[in-house]
């Protein structure tokens, strides 16, 4: 009966943990998919996409860094190792300065619909690294692990759907078509690379929190080496740090500060301690929440110049079956394990150790 009853306890903890995270996950994609078209009008108006990423980091740091030493202070090593400052390194050139450039460049050269689209192409990628690495829990013969790659790959075929055949429909002049395609492609290989930085440096996130579990520590040192990584990019590219455009007026600038900087931050750092506590799949697969709500945004605050079209939402229908495929595989698989542990001598120990990663 006790068994019965820790088994009963650690569910019903489980259950609340992971309502609160998937519900979490899903209101971080709908601000992400804002601040996604936000960024689109920036562009448009001619702003600078590294000044951009520079503003929104600064104050991603400065925001951060007192919460961080006031909640966080007692998790701090004695001694940085050069291992943990070469990850924070890692982090912060692929996570803030390249992740965030290649971004931006699709963005301006696509549409914010497929911008948020294609890092829907991180779920398949981070599986593969996460399960190489031990980050993931891979067994061939385990349904469940198979429903993961299914799901993936159901993502992926999606993320694809939503990029060609969004371009195929465009209403680009015919005059204009040859340049129009070419930027297409050239934006959607932008943001085909910044998928591939993207889940490298998640999974780097969530082994580096393995061993420093302190997100928003984490989040404000690789803000503020990105900032300053990306401030020496700009001068060496564009002469000078500036703005790019004098229509990015001082409220623009403050939008970027308070939405780039302050709200996306928190964002940033709910995903990082989701990572340290589901692992870096589960927190990747909710990207076509994004997806959903920069298109519709897109369509209907930019007033049509960004039409959903039918090829458009059945990519959508893709991903989100994916990403249920992947929650109903990661919620069994979670089951399982908590099974095997209720039932082998000193099992809650090691499955205790292993949950982060694992579920």
């Amino acid at each position: 009966m006790l068994g019965l009853g820790g088994r009963q306890q650690d569910e019903e903890g489980l259950l609340v943990e992971d309502v609160a995270i998937v519900g979490g996950l899903l209101l971080v994609q709908c601000v992400l998919a804002g601040y996604v078209v936000f960024v689109d009008h920036l562009l448009s108006l001619g702003a600078q996409p590294l000044a951009v990423i520079i503003v929104a980091a600064v104050s991603s740091a400065a925001f951060f860094l007192p919460f961080a030493v006031a909640l966080e202070r007692k998790r701090w090593p004695s001694k940085v190792s050069g291992t943990l400052l070469a990850q924070f390194v890692l982090i912060a050139l692929g996570g803030t300065t390249a992740f965030q450039e290649l971004m931006l460049l699709g963005i301006k050269k696509t549409t914010p619909a497929v911008a948020s689209a294609m890092p829907n192409l991180s779920p398949g990628l981070i599986f593969i690294v996460a399960a190489c690495i031990g980050l993931e829990r891979f067994e061939l013969a385990c349904k469940y692990t198979q429903a993961k790659l299914a799901g993936t790959l159901v993502c992926l075929v999606g993320a694809m759907a939503m990029s060609f055949l969004h371009s195929s429909s465009s209403p680009a002049p015919r005059e204009e078509a040859g340049g129009y395609h070419y930027d297409w492609i050239l934006g959607c290989s932008y943001l085909v690379v910044a998928a591939v930085v993207f889940s490298l440096v998640t999974v780097l996130q969530a082994v580096t929190l393995a061993r420093f579990p302190a997100p928003l520590t984490m989040c404000s040192i690789t803000s503020a080496m990105g900032a300053a990584f990306t401030a020496i990019l700009q001068v060496i590219l564009q002469g000078s740090l500036d703005m790019g455009s004098p229509k990015i007026d001082a409220k623009l600038t403050a939008g970027i500060v308070i939405l780039g900087g302050v709200v996306v931050g928190w964002c940033v750092v709910f995903q990082s301690w989701c990572l340290g506590k589901k692992g870096p799949l589960l927190v990747s697969v909710f990207g076509p929440v994004q997806t959903l709500c920069s298109a519709i945004l897109s369509a209907s605050i930019l007033q049509g110049q960004h039409m959903l079209s039918l090829g458009s939402l059945a990519g959508m229908v893709f991903m989100f079956g994916g990403l249920y495929i992947v929650l109903w595989a990661k919620r069994n698989e979670r089951n399982l394990l908590l099974d095997q542990s209720h039932h082998s001598q000193g099992g809650d120990d090691d499955t205790e150790k292993a949950r982060p990663l694992l579920s």
